[in-house]
Formats: structure tokens, sequence, C-alpha cells
């Protein structure tokens, strides 16, 4: 049964945020590990080694629009189980890649594995949670994940140092293990007998459909694509960036920390603010800011060198400021209206997300090699984009009484 106004428990919050955050792990950790696995694996140039973090998406991409609607036939419970299986295949094929393309295929595995629990933590808080209270607990849960972000460089380093690079990969398949065993001793099955529903190639067709009729749904499943996309750019190049432009290899763990917090502190105050002024109006002011702080670099710093790397923190702490009264946001209102194909929703919306935001990292990244301008660039593209769709598909008004519309 759905609840509008019971407070969330705290082990609920935390282990649906460490379902989430497997992925950040898997993704961050590795950041500083980046340049050493390249000369391992025979692949020296960076901006082909930032598709060890595009790829992963591609897996989660994939991954969750079939993991969603089977989790809709078989239970939420059995297809984590089922990820974290492919998952361990996947590491393993990481640990053993004599190559980059090898190692591909290990990437793009780990995200098909993750897209489970990531996808799956999604629809077992819609089975719970809906509207406002709903992108409150999201927020909270993405809080909490965005915890893992900050300290996985750091770790990641650390572990390098004893281990190599290997150890980073043995690292992510015991945290997996621990989730794993937390989930199947305390987490319940959400998804009652009779609201399962047979798989089949049908459940696509109709889920699809059923999606299309919401346009607030479809824009804001795109905006997330944007959103995402701009900020894989940064995901994919921060080591590139701050290491071998800035010259920071020893400081760059500290540093990608501190622009985590920035997401991490907005994210939270999203889960204080949101019943109060509601996610249409947080979210939409959050993009507007969002688009004149790229744009604003853009124009403040075209066919300039790069800045100072404190002016460089500043705007990219700003930018990420912004990020934690969207994401989270963007998400629900998207599910809101189809909470009752809460798992096919969660995977259509999710796997259209992510593939948009796939080719946006890698045009926008290659971009990226001398210079950060083209970082801002596609950050103030998508969302000047984000913010027109937004406008444009919108189904309540904003600013309004919050509460009149939040039901």
């Amino acid at each position: 049964m759905q609840n509008e106004q019971v407070k969330p428990n705290f082990e609920f919050v935390a282990l649906m945020a460490s379902l989430m955050s497997i992925v950040a792990l898997t993704i961050d950790a590795i950041l500083p590990a980046m340049a050493d696995i390249g000369v391992s694996i025979n692949s020296l140039d960076p901006t082909q080694n930032q598709l060890l973090v595009t790829m992963i998406f591609l897996g989660l991409g994939v991954g969750q629009l079939f993991f969603g609607p089977l989790s809709d036939s078989l239970g939420r419970k059995p297809i984590v189980y089922l990820g974290f299986t492919v998952f361990l295949i996947a590491s393993v094929i990481c640990l053993l890649a004599p190559n980059l393309e090898i190692m591909l295929v290990g990437r793009v595995l780990q995200g098909i594995g993750l897209s489970a629990p990531r996808t799956i933590s999604i629809s077992i808080i819609r089975d719970t949670y809906r509207g406002d209270y709903m992108a409150k607990i999201m927020s909270f849960v993405t809080a909490f994940f965005i915890l893992v972000p900050v300290v996985a460089p750091a770790i990641g380093k650390a572990v390098m140092g004893y281990t190599g690079w290997q150890g980073i990969f043995y690292m992510q398949l015991f945290f997996a293990l621990v989730v794993g065993i937390w989930f199947y001793k305390r987490q319940e099955e959400t998804l009652k007998p009779e609201y399962k529903v047979p798989f089949s190639f049908q459940v696509f067709v109709k889920g699809t459909r059923e999606i299309l009729r919401y346009k607030e749904t479809v824009s804001c499943t795109m905006i997330s694509g944007l959103i995402t996309g701009s900020f894989l750019v940064y995901l994919s190049s921060a080591q590139h960036v701050f290491e071998e432009l800035y010259g920071l290899t020893d400081t760059f763990p500290y540093v990608f920390a501190g622009l985590a917090l920035s997401v991490g502190f907005s994210t939270l105050m999203n889960g204080t603010l949101v019943i109060r002024f509601g996610m249409r109006n947080l979210s939409f002011t959050a993009l507007v800011a969002f688009t004149v702080i790229a744009l604003s670099y853009s124009l403040l710093f075209l066919n300039s060198q790069n800045p100072s790397i404190a002016i460089l923190l500043v705007f990219l702490s700003l930018q990420f400021l912004c990020l934690g009264f969207i994401w989270g946001n963007m998400r629900s209102i998207a599910m809101e209206p189809i909470g009752h194909i809460a798992g096919i929703g969660a995977a259509i919306t999710g796997f259209i997300s992510t593939i948009l935001s796939i080719p946006i990292s890698i045009f926008v990244g290659s971009f990226i090699e001398d210079s950060v301008w083209a970082l801002f660039a596609g950050l103030g593209v998508c969302g000047l984009i984000s913010v027109v769709l937004f406008m444009t598909f919108k189904t309540r008004p904003l600013f309004a009484n919050n509460h009149a519309f939040s039901k």
C-alpha cells in the first residue's frame, strides 16, 4: 500500500541508497586508476579511456529495459539477485581483460548487472510511496547515495596504492556481496502477487504506449537524459581535466569529493524543501539556474585559456548545486502518473534517459583535450533545451499554491 504521510524508515532509505551506491562505487572508484588501467591494457589515449566510464551507462540503460519488466512478472527481489550474479561475472572479465575492447565488454556487462538493483530500488520506492513524499524519499536516498562518489575516488586511490588497480574491482565485489546479503535478510517483497503481470514482448509495447500518453513523463525523461549526458561529460573527463590539464594528481580525489558534496548538499536540501515548494517548482528553478551558470561561463571564457582552478571550481560547484534539485524531482515527476506500471515504467524511462545521455557524453567529451570550455558549452545547451521542454509540456501551473497541485 502506498504511503503519503508516513515517514520513511531509516534502514529502508539506507538499503535503497546502498543498492544504488554500487553503481557509483563501480564508476567513481576507478577514476584515479584510469591512467594505470590504460597502461595495463595498452590504451594510452585519454579520450578513448573515457569509454571506461561511458560504457557502463550503456549497460545500465539496456539492462534496466529487461530487468524492470521481469520484476513486474517475477517480483522485485529475484531480479536483484540475478543482477548481482551478472555483475560478478562481469567483474571477473574486467580483471582478466588483456585490452580495451575486452575491458569495455566487462564494463558494459557490469552496467547491465547493476541496472537491476538500481532500477528495482526505484520500483520498490514507487511501490511504497507516491507524490511529493516519493520525491522526498528519493531525495534522501540520493543524498545518502551521494556519499559514495564523495569518498569513492579517495578509497580507490588508497586501495590502488596497496594492491594495484585490480584491488578496486575486488573491493566492489565485496561491497556488492554485503549489500546483497543485507537486502536478502531485511527487505520484504513489495510487489503483491495480484499485481504480477506475465512477461512478454507486449509488455514493452503496451508500457511504451502507456508512457507516451503522458507528455510530462516523456519530457521529464528526456530532460533527465540531457542533464545526465552533460554531467557524464564531466564524470568521464574529470581525471583528464584535473590531473593532466591542472596537474592535481595528488589532490584529485579531494577535489572530486568536494564537488560531489555540492550535489549531496542540494539533494538533501531538496528532500527538506520539496514538500513545501513542490517538486515542479524546485526542479524548474534549478534548471534555469543550471542553464544560466553554464552559458555564463561559455560567454566569459569564449576563445580564452582555461581559468584558474579556483574559478573553475566555483562554476562547477554552483552547477552541481543545481543538480540535486533536478535529478530526483525529474525522475519523480516522470514516474508519478505511471505508478500502475512502476517496473516497466522505471525501465523504459530509465532506458530512454540513459541512451540519450551516452551520445551527448561521447560527442562533447571528444572536444575536451586542452580546454574545459566544451564541458560548459555542453551543459548550457542541454540545460537550455531542458528548460524549453519543461515549459512546453508541463501539466500543472508553476509557483501556484503547492498543496493544491501536488496531490
